[in-house]
This record gives C-alpha cells, sequence and structure tokens, in this order.
C-alpha cells in the first residue's frame, strides 16, 4: 500500500504533472528569518521570484469581551505582518527585473467588519493598505500589487458551520477554490491592474 502523500507533495506532484517545476518548504511567515530562508531555498531551485501570493491566515472567533492583546497580536503576525515580510524579501529581484506581480489575499471583513472579530477585520484592512502604498511606490518598477478580497468559499469551515448559508449570497451559492484561483491567475496575467482590490463575493458586497 503506497503511503498517503501530505498535502504539499500532492500539491507538488500535481504542479509537476503538467510539466512545472514545484517545490513545498515550511516556514513561519512571521519570523523574518523563516522568510529570509524561504525566499533563498526557492530562488535555489526555481530562480528569482517573480510572483508572489501573500496568503498567509488564521481566523479565530473571539468573544469580544475575551479578546485580548495576544489574540490580536498573534492574527495580525500572521496574517499582515507575514505579508509585509514577504514583500520585502522579493522586493530585489523583482526590482532588478523590473517585473513582478504581488497578490495581497484580503477579505470582505476589510469592507464590512465581517463576523470574526476586529483583529480579523483590521489585519485583512490591513492589507489593502498595503496593497495601495506598494503599488504606488512600485508602479515605476514594472511590478503590480492588488487585494483580492473573497467571502465565503466553500472549504470545510462553512460547510461545518450551520449559520452560515447560501441563501446570505444574492448569486445564491458560495464561491469555490477554482474561482479564486482563476482571479488570481487573472490579475496575475494583466500588467495594467494595479492599487485595486478586487471583490469575489457572489455580490454580498458592491463598491
Amino acid at each position: 500500500m503506497r503511503p498517503r502523500l501530505s498535502p504539499d507533495d500532492y500539491v507538488c506532484r500535481q504542479i509537476e504533472a503538467t510539466g512545472a517545476r514545484a517545490i513545498a518548504i515550511r516556514a513561519d511567515v512571521g519570523n523574518e528569518g523563516d522568510v529570509s530562508d524561504l525566499v533563498r531555498r526557492t530562488s535555489n531551485v526555481l530562480g528569482p521570484v517573480a510572483i508572489l501570493v501573500n496568503n498567509a491566515g488564521i481566523s479565530r472567533k473571539v468573544p469580544l469581551g475575551q479578546l485580548g492583546l495576544q489574540d490580536w497580536n498573534d492574527l495580525l503576525r500572521t496574517n499582515l505582518t507575514s505579508a509585509f515580510l514577504m514583500t520585502q524579501a522579493v522586493l530585489p529581484p523583482m526590482r532588478q527585473a523590473r517585473w513582478g506581480r504581488i497578490i495581497n489575499m484580503s477579505s470582505i471583513a476589510a469592507q464590512t467588519g465581517g463576523v470574526i472579530g476586529p483583529h480579523y477585520a483590521a489585519s485583512k484592512a490591513g492589507m489593502l493598505g498595503l496593497t495601495h502604498s506598494y503599488a504606488q511606490l512600485l508602479s515605476h518598477d514594472g511590478i503590480t500589487v492588488n487585494a483580492i478580497a473573497p467571502a465565503l468559499i466553500e472549504s470545510d469551515m462553512i460547510a461545518h458551520n450551520p449559520a452560515i448559508s447560501p441563501d446570505m449570497i444574492p448569486i445564491g451559492r458560495f464561491g469555490t477554490a477554482d474561482e479564486v484561483a482563476d482571479l488570481t491567475v487573472a490579475t496575475i496575467r494583466n500588467g495594467y491592474v494595479t492599487g485595486q482590490t478586487i471583490n469575489l463575493n457572489g455580490g454580498w458586497y458592491m463598491s
């Protein structure tokens, strides 16, 4: 009986099956040393980083009266500080090549407050500020920076939450991971879009 592949190895095998190269590295992207090592090891195998998707995130719902500084710091470290550290680490090769694409995964919570709490909403709103600032500062370097703000994408978390229903969404269904991926790829391919927040929420929040 063949051993089961870890999720990381499974994704790598799927990518390699298309003829592309892949590497999976475990790292704490809220730690500056880990980030430096991650970028160095990735570059050694695949070459300089040209596309970065900041997608690390946690969501811990804590009653408002019990929400403390440790909850705040832990969540911002993973959701927001990680994006800053990763972006800073990959900028030198992007600027040298005068080409790069950075995608920051935000959330509808950045625009509506969401249901998890102020610590989560602030971390995702911070991603929008990060996007706007980097987009302005890097616009002359051939680097685009955009944010994607999904809502209610099919996942185990949603499946096990009876309070969440497709009826909440105007389009009448949850989004899919493939739809998030399709939008990410389309944004990466477009060199004229930068500094934008692209909403993917089935019409729940319209701007």
